[in-house]
């Protein structure tokens, strides 16, 4: 504090106490508090001043550029709310658009969708295909051996069979 180091700062004060008194002392001390707070205020009043004219002035700078740049700047163009209206009025219609797509397929349940994935139909398999072939154990190969394989029972036409 004002480059007073602690032992300066203790000799003042002893030297204060001796001459003032230590009636007086507590008095003073207040006093002097009171007063510095008043400067303390009136220097940060000043500042504040001091920093709105410089804010001001930078002020006045960027107005003087804005207006001398091309002719001036269009503000209204600059305004966000343009924008994000637009947007959400796109995605309304968006949403309108999808709302009737919606409707119009509950509406005719018939109608195949669009986007419905077109499936190739697979042949089936014939009935008379290949037998098939039984598994045996292999521990009984004799068995097999023994047992001759069945023949397929030949199917009919119902007429036939009814007959």
């Amino acid at each position: 504090m004002f480059g007073i180091d602690s032992p300066e700062l203790l000799v003042i004060a002893v030297v204060a106490l001796v001459v003032i008194g230590p009636k007086e002392l507590p008095n003073l001390l207040r006093s002097w508090g009171k007063w510095m707070s008043q400067m303390r205020g009136m220097a940060a009043e000043f500042r504040g001043h001091v920093d709105e004219m410089v804010r001001q002035s930078e002020l006045d700078e960027v107005k003087k550029q804005l207006e001398g740049a091309s002719g001036g700047l269009d503000l209204q163009s600059l305004d966000p709310t343009k924008q994000i209206k637009q947007h959400i009025q796109e995605g309304m219609a968006e949403g309108d658009k999808a709302w009737a797509e919606a409707k119009s397929s509950l509406d005719n349940p018939l109608a195949e969708p669009e986007s419905a994935p077109q499936i190739a139909a697979e042949p089936a398999p014939a009935v008379d295909a290949v037998p098939a072939v039984e598994a045996v154990p292999a521990e009984t190969p004799a068995i097999a051996a023994e047992k001759p394989a069945e023949p397929l029972p030949e199917s009919k036409p119902a007429k036939a069979a009814a007959e």
